[in-house]
């Protein structure tokens, strides 16, 4: 089966949700599963794909902006060659016995507004679930939905790596929903294209009904607007409202130096919505793309504290590793 790309719509396609044109090209690529550097971290993935460069929600603080990884998510790119890349490279690796677990969406939303027209992920999970790997899905998209029935599948089928111990199937299709707030008037500001936090968290409650591990990349958390105790204790009961099974977090990254890049953005966005925090802001990151250890030190205590306080595991279910996730 070929993806005949070309075919599926031409060069600009019209966003559904909010009515922006975004241009995007069709690029091959070398290799599209990335290798893990080390021990498993964070989202537990031992290979990273992304079908898309680029994204349409093109949230205002994403680290993509202005760093090595693109020159800016409102350039789209889709690896016209993905589907046969993936289908060579996992025959080749379910051939010679290796598993794995694959993480989507890690630098891109594979669920996309140009998702819906062109079925990019849909028919790589199918690919996924021919060759029996699991898979871990990090999105902020309601899309999500549509391919209930593929990642059951793979949730039955899957087989999971060596290192992975779980007696039932719900480590094999695990979802992960990207927030930065809980609250929709803020997200509007920061990432106006993607769906609101609360059309996000009743995605949870549907796909947790449907039996899946699903939880929450609190990712950034940022600085003076959802950092502090209180702010963390309302964000962490809304998750516990909805019985996520993991809050994985993050603070705010800022890369570039230009108009189309996150420093810049961000920034320009506190001054017009909260002046009275864009000279704080801009002083704890300096010259630096990151906060700095000792803030960051402080918001992973006040994090794990709050966290504990709710009985929510900041970790991917650390008992079915044999070594702890951490």
């Amino acid at each position: 089966m070929s993806m005949n790309l070309e075919n599926r719509f031409d060069q600009t396609f019209v966003a559904k949700d909010n009515n922006l044109k975004y241009s995007f090209e069709l690029k091959d690529v070398k290799t599209i599963l990335n290798k893990r550097k080390g021990e498993r971290s964070l989202f537990i993935g031992d290979y990273s794909l992304n079908p898309y460069m680029g994204c349409s929600f093109d949230c205002s603080y994403c680290y993509v902006n202005g760093s090595k990884y693109a020159n800016k998510t409102s350039s789209l790119i889709v690896k016209s060659n993905a589907y046969e890349l993936v289908k060579a490279q996992l025959k080749n690796k379910a051939k010679h016995g290796e598993r794995a677990i694959i993480n989507l969406g890690t630098a891109t939303d594979c669920y996309m507004s140009i998702e819906r027209e062109l079925g990019l992920t849909r028919d790589i999970l199918k690919i996924i679930n021919r060759f029996r790997f699991s898979v871990h899905i990090i999105t902020k998209s309601d899309l999500i939905l549509r391919d209930i029935d593929i990642l059951k599948k793979i949730q039955k089928s899957a087989i999971l790596p060596g290192d992975v111990k779980c007696e039932d199937n719900t480590i094999k299709s695990i979802i992960t929903f990207s927030f930065s707030t809980t609250d929709d008037e803020i997200a509007k500001i920061f990432e106006y294209n993607a769906p609101r936090p609360s059309k996000r968290l009743k995605i949870v409650d549907k796909l947790k009904k449907e039996g899946f591990l699903v939880g929450v990349a609190l990712m950034p958390i940022l600085p003076f607007i959802s950092d502090d105790e209180d702010c963390l204790n309302k964000i962490f009961s809304d998750f516990k409202k909805h019985d996520v099974d993991h809050v994985l977090h993050g603070s705010l990254t800022l890369f570039g130096d230009k108009n189309t890049h996150s420093k810049v953005r961000y920034l320009n966005l506190l001054k017009e919505n909260y002046p009275e925090l864009y000279d704080k802001t801009s002083k704890i990151f300096g010259e630096k793309n990151y906060l700095s250890k000792n803030y960051q030190e402080k918001l992973n205590k006040r994090v794990h504290k709050i966290a504990n306080d709710f009985s929510i595991k900041t970790s991917i279910i650390s008992q079915y590793f044999k070594k702890d996730i951490i």
